[in-house]
């Protein structure tokens, strides 16, 4: 006997009841620690990475090597990419947790 196909929407959205709540298991102030932590080194990191980069871009101009002049630039956007994405992390996962939690 086959189920209508009403019945089978009915059964893709059920609603299992999960919402996100702080204070369910313990760990999560060292969790957040940690993941603080690894965003600053990543900043850190990133800071070192565009110093290199800038390094390189001048050097390259400065000798005429438009290859090491190149790749400078293209480290300095990766490197400005990365501390823009770093520097959003929390906005843009705060964005997309509250646009999923409208989802119905």
């Amino acid at each position: 006997m086959s189920v209508p196909l009403a019945d089978r929407f009915i059964r893709l959205a059920y609603d299992p009841g999960i919402t996100p709540s702080g204070g369910g298991l313990p760990g999560l102030s060292v969790l957040k620690d940690v993941v603080n932590s690894i965003n600053l080194f990543a900043i850190v990191a990133v800071v070192g990475a565009l110093a290199v980069s800038l390094g390189v871009w001048a050097w390259g101009h400065h000798t005429g090597g438009h290859q090491a002049e190149a790749n400078g630039k293209k480290g300095a956007v990766v490197a400005a990419g990365a501390a823009l994405g770093l520097g959003a992390a929390n906005g843009i996962i705060a964005f997309f947790s509250g646009l999923g939690s409208q989802v119905h």
